[in-house]
């Protein structure tokens, strides 16, 4: 089998060596070649390429491509600029990716907990002024999203004392958690939530999910974490709802433009933290080894791994 494997992405030049250097070693009897320095010869036989944020237009050059392993766990933009490709997309599922994002879940639900934008605004505007503290048991959680950050995000939260409910496309079983599911029951998870928490993968159906009539249907002070995908709420309706006081906080670490240009409005907002994308980072060390297992077992059997489903797009 040909052992050559085409390293394709969009990235600084530091980011790509730094990948280079961590791959190599794992897979020493493979040759992984940045696509500018892949002959037309090689272009004609290699199978499988690893990829962040690649060009379409250099897939396409790759006629007997087979397989693709994503170094991100977001493959969205794979599958609206790859709509019709013959090739499999494996998308990151790093364990290490999962325990990361629970530990900011919980990081970030704390912050709302004990109310920090509060006490931040209070600083700069040198005003003393103590609030009521809610127990852990008494303030509701709503986590969108079931998958393995969702999972692993709830049992963080569960640990530390917080009431824990969940929703996802198809019901979920999960001990302690009130469990909901489909879009008839979107809106019960909703109305319950003081924190709301979006690790939704970004698809035809959660686009625009979390719109204005949605955001209604959240209690009076509630608070939302997004750390999926910006495209997922509505933005200018949660500005509006956060203006009238509906809403009483946002932590966002994504957003439909990356990075947030200069001129946004969520910038400006005391009721919004903008994070950079800081979420949830993948770990270069386990994910190289996630992608050496991989491309081993395809190389010894021939085997792809379990790739994603289009029509979900996840």
């Amino acid at each position: 089998m040909n052992r050559q494997i085409a390293f394709i992405g969009k990235m600084a030049s530091k980011d790509q060596d730094a990948w280079l250097a961590a791959i190599r070693p794992l897979l020493v009897d493979a040759a992984i070649i940045p696509y500018e320095e892949i002959s037309p010869e090689q272009r004609m036989n290699i199978e499988v390429a690893i990829v962040a944020n690649p060009d379409p237009k250099d897939l396409a050059t790759l006629p007997a491509l087979r397989w693709v392993q994503s170094l991100w766990a977001g493959v969205e933009r794979l599958v609206v600029e790859l709509p019709k490709v013959n090739f499999d997309i494996v998308r990151m599922i790093d364990p290490n990716l999962a325990s990361t994002m629970a530990e900011a879940v919980l990081a970030w639900t704390y912050y709302l907990h004990r109310d920090m934008p509060k006490y931040l605004f209070q600083q700069k505007h040198k005003i003393w002024q103590q609030g009521d503290l809610r127990e852990l048991k008494d303030r509701n959680i709503g986590i969108l999203g079931l998958g393995q950050l969702g999972r692993a995000a709830v049992e963080k939260l569960l640990l530390n004392g917080f009431n824990v409910s969940g929703w996802s496309r198809r019901l979920s079983n999960m001990e302690g958690v009130k469990c909901f599911a489909g879009m008839d029951q979107l809106a019960d998870i909703l109305a319950k939530s003081d924190i709301l928490i979006c690790l939704l993968p970004l698809t035809a159906e959660t686009h625009g999910l979390l719109n204005d009539k949605r955001l209604r249907l959240l209690p009076t002070g509630a608070s939302i974490i997004n750390f999926s995908r910006g495209q997922i709420i509505d933005q200018d309706a949660l500005l509006r709802h956060l203006e009238n006081a509906h809403l009483d906080h946002a932590v966002l670490d994504v957003f439909e433009t990356e990075p947030l240009p200069m001129t946004s409005a969520l910038w400006d907002s005391p009721k919004i933290t903008v994070l950079p994308h800081i979420s949830a980072p993948t770990n270069t060390r386990t994910a190289s080894e996630i992608v050496a297992r991989n491309l081993m077992t395809y190389f010894e059997t021939g085997k792809i791994p379990e790739s994603i489903s289009r029509p979900r797009g996840y």
